[in-house]
């Protein structure tokens, strides 16, 4: 039958309409229309989140901060008009809010991520993914009951020029997987090449109540850490010397420079299952600094991690039965970069989040193996607290004959927080 002009304007006027109707009615909850630009908010704009204003193409709609100064700045810092949340909780039931970037200290990190997750929003996280190993499992169940997308926030296992090797991990996972360096394998990560742990991020052991500033909420700030009066170190840029709230340099350095690690030995499902630590015994507030950690794989793998100025400044940083690779991607395997160029490249990641947003697709560094590469700084956490050499069950994800180590996978927190 044929359509006059006038009813056909009609139906095209129907349907430019029926194309800005806001996707979460066009698509339930969670859908994101192609043609739309994906939004975001991000919780803790004191440092590492006012960095993040903009990647891939995403519009800054929301900021959040329990510190009115931080705040007040980083809005005035946005390039557009803004909303601005003091309870991050608002920040996440703001439905104009597609993606939540967390960039808070990390004893918030669990908490935030799950109550994202379950309010129908992707999260973008930084490092380190939890500051315990039972809040890293609590991330997995979250992100995977909602159907979420997360992102943690350290790339070196897909970009970037890795630390001391002038290269790329991509040479080093080809390397590994060619079998030229035989195995098991052994990676020496320290100063020698390249790896600073930032040692100066150890806590005060003597710290008098101060007074608390107005602009900061501190009992918002604290969260589920236990109760402790204020003190600036605690807080802000100093607050990762501190146990209650994240692990010295390791906490702060450990998954950028372990997550490529455990990439390129394909370690991405499974855990160390023994770790022994060369230390002074630690302080029970204040994270204290360490010569040496040795995790040991079930396969015979193992990962050393010296402390600075510490270990053989001439030790390879990889180390097989066949051969050895030192920092700037020097071997002992005679034309190496001309054998490499014959051989496979390694499989190809997902590596644009917008990309995995829109598709529904897991990134490459995500709650998953996120997790193991955070569950291998935890596991190093544990055995320096506890000063002791700890075995670990990688499928079960408890230490094996040693309940004052479990309790450290699972910690309590203030109430009335809870996950």
């Amino acid at each position: 039958m044929a359509i006059s002009r006038k009813d056909f304007l009609k139906l095209t006027a129907s349907a430019a309409l029926f194309t800005i109707i806001p996707r979460k009615v066009l698509g339930g909850k969670g859908f994101i229309a192609p043609s739309d630009q994906v939004t975001k908010g991000i919780i803790g704009v004191g440092g590492m989140g006012r960095g993040h204003y903009d990647y891939g193409g995403t519009r800054l709609v929301a900021l959040c901060d329990v510190d009115q100064n931080h705040l007040d700045a980083a809005v005035a810092a946005a390039s557009e008009k803004v909303s601005a949340y003091h309870d991050y909780r608002d920040l996440i039931k703001d439905p104009n809010v597609d993606i939540v970037h967390i960039a808070t200290p990390p004893h918030w990190h669990a908490i935030m991520v799950v109550e994202a997750a379950a309010a129908g929003k992707d999260i973008w996280s930084e490092k380190p993914m939890t500051r315990t190993i039972g809040e890293g499992k609590r991330i997995m169940e979250a992100v995977k009951r909602h159907g979420k997308i997360f992102r943690l926030n350290t790339w070196f296992r897909f970009e970037d020029i890795f630390y001391g090797m002038g290269t790329t991990v991509a040479p080093i996972k080809k390397l590994v997987e060619s079998g030229l360096l035989g195995w098991p394998l052994t990676v020496t990560v320290g100063a020698h090449t390249g790896f600073n742990w930032k040692f100066f991020w150890v806590g005060e052991t003597h710290l008098p109540p101060q007074p608390i500033p107005n602009e900061l909420d501190y009992d918002l700030w604290l969260g589920p850490a236990p109760a402790k009066p204020y003190h600036a170190h605690r807080t802000h840029q100093t607050f990762r010397g501190y146990w209650d709230y994240d692990g010295g340099g390791l906490g702060d350095m450990g998954q950028h420079y372990l997550d490529p690690v455990q990439y390129f030995l394909g370690k991405d499902h499974e855990s160390p299952i023994k770790v022994e630590v060369d230390a002074p015994q630690q302080h029970h507030d204040a994270v204290g600094t360490w010569r040496q950690i040795i995790y040991t794989y079930a396969d015979g793998c193992k990962i050393i991690l010296n402390g600075e100025d510490f270990g053989d400044p001439k030790a390879p940083y990889i180390q097989g039965p066949k051969g050895k690779l030192y920092p700037g991607f020097v071997s002992d395997i005679p034309n190496l970069p001309l054998t490499l160029a014959g051989l496979p490249d390694p499989l190809p990641q997902r590596t644009d989040f917008m990309e995995c947003v829109r598709n529904r697709q897991s990134f490459a560094l995500n709650e998953v193996n996120g997790f193991r590469s955070s569950t291998i700084v935890n596991m190093g956490l544990c055995a320096l607290r506890l000063n002791r050499t700890l075995h670990f069950d990688s499928d079960k994800l408890l230490f094996i004959g040693d309940e004052e180590a479990n309790r450290l996978i699972d910690q309590p927190m203030r109430a009335p927080w809870r996950i």
